[in-house]
């Protein structure tokens, strides 16, 4: 059986496509799992705090063995030991050489394994495995990515590109930046069943989910990609709705706070949120124009349609084939108008 290394975020930590793919191709493939290898510098934040932390405690537990398996995976995940400065040649440098370090234990006997990375970072270490082919898997536009060092993981990118044998990006617009001759469109998916299966009347309400008020809901990183001074303006004029956010809070929402029909109940299972949906009226994407989103092919809106709920949605150019399936808008009062329709 073919072995595949993949570099990812942290696994578990929210349900991304890459994680998706994967629990399908464990079936053919051994796989092991990297988390994330970073694509910024740290700052002094309480947030970027708590993360590092976090990092150094699986790092720290993992110090006699070369591999654990998390609980959600069949395949061994990996915390890699790394240093976090894409902007640093030594810094990649030795990244390089400490990935090499820390995967070479694990790759089968007499094998070479395919490298597949969804991060421009992984880049360091390709060449250094032996292995036969690496494969780009490109869901983001990292040049305009928010949070992220874009001018080192452009470059980091570029080397990526020139070294990946294929390149699978999520959206037609991604697949503009790279080269033709090895670039193919693999657009999100769905987990169809998880999302569309009806849930039984029997199912307890969420206990912080507020009742009285119909319901707008939002799943998601709540991050600088959504806009939130229109989702301010829209529910001041909406006081007899109320909007939730299901989700880590990655921006400031210190106004939206102030407001009383507004709920931000952190993250969430993903087994769990087809349960708080079905007692919302209407999903939302209330996204930013921005370059990130005009790249995007966001999976969130293939389980809303699963929901079968109601979509409101910002306009963006992935939206296109569903035209006939949402209620676009485009500002304040055509976000209210669909809302109320």
């Amino acid at each position: 059986m073919d072995q595949i290394i993949v570099f990812g975020e942290d696994w578990g930590s929210h349900p991304s496509s890459t994680q998706h793919l994967m629990k399908h191709l464990s079936k053919n493939y051994q796989l092991v799992w990297v988390n994330s290898l970073g694509l910024r510098r740290p700052k002094l934040t309480l947030r970027d705090g708590k993360r590092a932390w976090g990092k150094l405690k699986s790092m720290m537990q993992q110090r006699h063995t070369s591999e654990q398996t998390c609980e959600t995976a069949s395949f061994p995940v990996i915390e890699p030991k790394v240093i976090p400065w894409p902007s640093n040649p030594l810094a990649r440098l030795l990244n390089g050489r400490l990935l090499k370090k820390r995967l070479t234990p694990v790759i089968q006997n007499d094998t070479r394994p395919i490298l597949w990375t969804s991060l421009p970072s992984a880049v360091d270490v390709v060449g250094k495995l032996n292995e036969k082919a690496v494969i780009y898997y490109c869901g983001d536009d990292f040049s305009s990515l928010a949070g992220v060092d874009h001018e080192a993981v452009t470059k980091m990118e570029e080397e990526l590109v020139t070294k990946a044998d294929l390149i699978l990006v999520a959206s037609d617009a991604l697949g503009k930046k790279f080269p033709p001759e090895k670039t193919i469109v693999l657009t999100h998916g769905v987990d169809y069943e998880h999302f569309a299966h009806p849930i039984p009347e029997t199912t307890p309400r969420p206990s912080d989910l507020k009742e009285g008020r119909p319901i707008v809901g939002f799943y998601g990183s709540i991050a600088e990609w959504i806009d939130t001074e229109m989702i301010e303006r829209v529910v001041r004029k909406l006081p007899d709705w109320e909007f939730v956010f299901i989700g880590p809070v990655q921006t400031d929402i210190s106004e939206l706070k102030k407001i009383t029909n507004v709920s931000f109940l952190g993250p969430k299972p993903h087994h769990e949120l087809p349960i708080y949906a079905a007692h919302w009226q209407v999903s939302w994407l209330p996204f930013k124009q921005c370059g990130q989103i005009d790249a995007c092919n966001p999976l969130k809106l293939r389980e809303y349609l699963a929901l079968g709920k109601p979509i409101v949605t910002a306009d963006f150019p992935a939206l296109a084939p569903y035209q006939h399936l949402v209620h676009a808008a485009h500002d304040t009062a055509s976000f209210v108008a669909a809302i109320e329709t």
